[in-house]
């Protein structure tokens, strides 16, 4: 049984086929999906999903790149968040490689989310790029690991070094890899994957994007998972159940849904 942490199966190129995706997704053992907000306006469609399928949970955030949309606030993240069908807060964080600027707007919605998990008791799904020190200095500044009454979450779609994914596993943090840990350039990563234990370790498509060999270029969906954890057994040299198994664990543990 594998679960893909993080997807955006409401994304109209993936809606458009929702049988067909479900289908793919029990056909390969992939046993519950997580699909993931990026802003408030189409929340609901996320939301939506979530309620109409028993293995299929949802988030609420505005993710960093969106910057012409609504702002949330913590009262509104709070409040959202108390739906049975929402586990996580975000994806949240920053990106620096994408927008330039003046980007303290983003550094302030990413405060928003955090404080937000903080009261609602929901983790947080963690998007950084070209910003990894900012990301854990304001992670550290707000609390957010359990030790400063924070919940953690999970560093999703991970690409940093090693250090960063130390840093934020010393603050409780799961580290998740995506399709990209199968890319032949991505020996860095490879090195960092390698490194994580099992027991802080997440898996995910980040669907529609960044399929995994051998679909690289091809539209994504949670159905492709089993790719990464076959990667990763290999990376690792660990039987592919002991990444099944222990990813499974701790998606289960880490957003504290009961098993079905």
């Amino acid at each position: 049984m594998y679960i893909d942490s993080h997807c955006h199966i409401n994304f109209p190129e993936l809606a458009a086929r929702m049988p067909e995706v479900l289908a793919k997704m029990a056909e390969n053992k992939v046993s519950h999906a997580l699909c993931v907000s990026v802003d408030l306006p189409d929340f609901p469609q996320v939301l939506a999903l979530a309620e109409q399928y028993p293995h299929i949970y949802a988030s609420v955030g505005v993710h960093p790149d969106y910057e012409d949309t609504p702002e949330p606030t913590v009262e509104q993240l709070v409040e959202l968040a108390k739906h049975p069908r929402i586990v996580a807060i975000g994806e949240t964080g920053l990106d620096y490689y994408r927008l330039e600027g003046d980007l303290e707007w983003q550094r302030e919605r990413f405060r928003t989310h955090i404080r937000a998990s903080r009261i609602a008791r929901k983790p947080l799904i963690i998007h950084t790029r070209s910003a990894s020190s900012d990301t854990i200095r304001i992670l550290q500044e707000e609390g957010a690991a359990p030790d400063k009454g924070g919940v953690a979450g999970v560093m999703h779609c991970f690409t940093e070094s090693l250090e960063v994914a130390q840093a934020a596993m010393q603050m409780g943090f799961y580290i998740s890899f995506s399709g990209i840990v199968t890319f032949k350039s991505a020996k860095e990563l490879q090195a960092v994957a390698r490194a994580v234990p099992l027991e802080r370790m997440l898996i995910e498509t980040d669907s529609p994007y960044l399929a995994p060999v051998p679909y690289r270029g091809k539209m994504n969906e949670p159905g492709f998972v089993p790719h990464v954890a076959e990667f990763i057994a290999t990376l690792k040299d660990v039987p592919l159940r002991e990444v099944a198994r222990q990813t499974t664990d701790n998606f289960f543990k880490l957003f504290n849904v009961p098993r079905d």
